[in-house]
Formats: structure tokens, sequence, C-alpha cells
């Protein structure tokens, strides 16, 4: 049985915001442009975390949008929770790498107009 959090989750092949056809780009940039997503995928990158870790690494967003987040990206299987720690899944690795030229791009971007570019 799926939890709320799975049940909610954009998947591929179903209806997501912006897409009635579930294209998987549409389901990916649905999951992705939730508050605080990619956030934590960024800071699981950098190494795996607690939940109480990873919500101080986070500037302490509430425990209820961690938690609900932390639902979807493991329903999303992007990250797995092994002896208490979340961590990027080898699909969540790859989703990090494919952003790498978005971050490049986005230095570059801050150094033209002026914006911090800070990592």
């Amino acid at each position: 049985m799926e939890s709320d959090a799975e049940s909610r989750t954009p998947r591929p092949g179903v209806p997501v915001r912006g897409s009635t056809s579930g294209r998987p780009v549409m389901a990916a940039l649905d999951l992705l442009g939730r508050r605080w997503a990619l956030r934590i995928l960024w800071e699981l990158h950098q190494s795996p975390a607690g939940f109480r870790e990873l919500q101080r690494r986070c500037e302490r967003m509430s425990s209820s949008v961690l938690s609900t987040r932390l639902g979807e990206l493991t329903g999303a299987r992007l990250l797995d929770l092994r002896d208490d720690s979340y961590r990027l899944t080898p699909l969540g690795e790859d989703l990090v790498e494919a952003l790498s030229p978005l971050n490049a791009w986005s230095a570059r971007w801050a150094a033209e107009t002026g914006g911090e570019a800070a990592g």
C-alpha cells in the first residue's frame, strides 16, 4: 500500500501539473519544482544526513515540509534511508550530475548580473 506522500509524488505516465500526458520531463519538473526539493537533493549530494541534520542544513525548514519532501523524493527513488541517514540513490546521483551544467550556467549568470556566486 502506498503512503500518502507516495500517492502524490509526480510519476512519469501520470498526469502532473502542466501535463495531462505525464511526460517524464514534466513529471520530473513538477517534482523538482516543489519547495525545498532541489535543496534537499543538493545537501544530500554533499553527504548523507539524518532528519535533524538535514533540517539544520536546510535553514531549519519546517519538519512537516521536510517530511513530505523526503517522502516524495524517496517515493520517486531519488533517496533512500539507511542507518538513520538519507542518501541519494544511484538515480538521485544521476540527477545531480545532470543538473551540473545548470549549476555552471547559474554561476556564470550570477557573475554577469552582479549576483553572488555562492555554491
